[in-house]
């Protein structure tokens, strides 16, 4: 299958599309791997992201969609794939679409992602991070630390990320919400988005998933 997963942030895109990937055994190609990829190797797509971010520039459509190309040109995608934060707006999902076409392939479905927007503000502002060891994850709702503001763990300071503070979330949905969601329309009218709810446990919604991938996208509405 060939699948595009879109959904705001604090959907869970990244952990659902790992275990997605290895459900459908189709390799999870996301946006910032191909970033990181293409800068370590020193392709030229890799130097010419690389010279945008150096200069606190976005890295242009045509070459996220170049690295996009032809990492779906790899070996193991000719039988499918699952794109993770690409396309980010529908210029890129236009793009998309033609170098697809010119493969002579089509997506099989787009899967959307659905979470309440309060919930989403809960579920990454109550994040917080231990100063000794970032792999040291905790929330003040769903996964507690044993003693308030310290890692269970190690014993480091847990603290909340600037990125993780209510405001910056709330803007990051803004962000979502103008620039990314459009392009659920966009799918929508190519009878292509299945939506399911990401609320619950994570292997609940990795079957939710598994189970609407199995149905008509175009059935989905």
């Amino acid at each position: 299958m060939r699948i595009v997963l879109v959904g705001p942030p604090g959907a869970g895109k990244g952990t659902q599309a790992a275990y997605l990937a290895e459900n459908l055994s189709i390799p999870h190609i996301s946006t910032g791997d191909l970033f990181r990829a293409n800068i370590s190797q020193g392709t030229a797509l890799g130097k010419q992201a690389k010279a945008y971010i150096h200069a606190g520039n976005l890295v242009p459509d045509e070459v996220t969609i170049a690295m996009a190309q032809d990492r779906m040109a790899q070996p193991d995608a000719v039988n499918g794939f699952l794109l993770d934060g690409f396309p980010r707006n529908v210029s890129q999902a236009q793009a998309l679409d033609q170098a697809l076409t010119a493969d002579d392939v089509r997506l099989d479905a787009v899967l959307d992602l659905e979470v309440p927007e309060e919930e989403v503000v809960k579920r990454i502002a109550g994040r917080r991070i231990c100063r000794n060891n970032s792999a040291h994850v905790f929330h003040i709702t769903y996964s507690p630390s044993k003693q308030e503001g310290v890692c269970d763990a190690c014993g480091g300071e847990l603290y909340q990320r600037g990125d993780d503070s209510e405001e910056t979330v709330r803007t990051r949905l803004e962000v979502y919400h103008t620039q990314t969601e459009p392009i659920i329309d966009y799918y929508k009218a190519q009878g292509l988005v299945v939506t399911i709810s990401a609320l619950g446990k994570v292997t609940e919604v990795t079957e939710r998933a598994m189970e609407a991938l199995k149905r008509d996208p175009a059935s989905q509405g």
